[in-house]
């Protein structure tokens, strides 16, 4: 498996990460529940976008320095292309996990540490994901045309059934926790789990942060391939999937509120799905150059933004 992750490389990203993990982890605490700001909200969007950035620099200059200039371009281009990808892509996680907390009414000053844990969780399940796939199209090249034709009807099923949100009551998922797990139907501050009469109870909070990982592993399984579209090189994947990650906590509380004026935005994520696949099933017949998968992609998520702020929704 060809990769350009060397053992310093993957040793730096992986103390990156869990620096940046933990000081996420200790600002959380630090700070204490409260209603996170929308100010603050797009600080640390900036703040993870920038270390993202800086990451991506870093890794061009390494490259540039021990090798051909060519190919740390290449690499730096694909990183941030499957960065954008992957961001977009986490939108739809996020207005998942708004209707989640709306649905078990989880107060805002609790919301961020379901939201921290949900991103540590998605971060080992995708790095689990990105290898096995890896593995799978190293040794079954036509492994790339089921991803590519997966993309293309998730795109087409996104589209179809864009402004329908699936009642949370008859998630199957959601009935078999209530059936087996005992249940309170209270909040006692940022606890998952209480002892009442000599057994455990798990409140809502417990319940929120479970659908919120089994949302990412169904989400992952979409945006993985179309990063393997872009590159199928695991430490390009891996690195641009976990930076995306990083930041959904504080994209989340920058996006909650302006859900409904970025209505238009489904349709968007749907068509660079549509595009990631159709370039994955013509990538033997016509190599579509990384700079313009790139703009498709950016250009796609604008207008649909853009879109969204000119037209209002039906109803309003």
């Amino acid at each position: 498996m060809h990769s350009i992750g060397t053992p310093a490389l993957w040793t730096v990203f992986a103390l990156l990460v869990a620096l940046a993990i933990a000081a996420d982890l200790w600002l959380v605490r630090a700070s204490g529940p409260h209603r996170v700001s929308a100010g603050e909200a797009l600080k640390w969007s900036l703040a993870w976008v920038l270390l993202a950035a800086l990451f991506n620099l870093g890794l061009w200059w390494y490259l540039a320095e021990t090798g051909p200039r060519e190919l740390a371009d290449q690499v730096a281009l694909e990183f941030l292309t499957g960065y954008l990808v992957e961001k977009a892509l986490a939108v739809d996680n996020i207005f998942v996990f708004l209707m989640l907390f709306t649905y078990f009414s989880v107060p805002p000053e609790f919301q961020k540490r379901a939201l921290i844990l949900g991103v540590i969780g998605a971060i080992v399940l995708r790095a689990v994901l990105i290898f096995v796939g890896a593995a799978l199209v190293a040794r079954f090249h036509w492994v790339l045309y089921l991803f590519g034709l997966f993309l293309v009807i998730t795109g087409f099923k996104m589209l179809l059934g864009a402004g329908q949100e699936p009642p949370l009551e008859e998630n199957p998922i959601l009935r078999l926790l209530r059936r087996r797990l005992p249940l309170v139907d209270r909040f006692e501050g940022e606890k998952l789990w209480l002892v009442e009469a000599g057994r455990r109870v798990y409140t809502p909070l417990f319940v929120v942060l479970l659908m919120i990982g089994i949302t990412d592993v169904i989400f992952a399984v979409d945006s993985i391939p179309a990063v393997f579209a872009i590159t199928t090189d695991p430490f390009v994947v891996l690195t641009s999937n976990v930076f995306a990650v990083l930041g959904l906590r504080a994209l989340y509380f920058l996006l909650a509120d302006l859900r409904h004026r970025f209505h238009l935005l489904v349709y968007g994520l749907a068509l660079v799905l549509i595009f990631i696949g159709a370039k994955m099933l013509l990538m033997d017949v016509y190599r579509i150059p990384i700079p313009i998968a790139l703009s498709v992609v950016a250009a796609t998520i604008t207008t649909a933004m853009v879109v969204s702020l000119m037209v209002r929704p039906q109803g309003r």
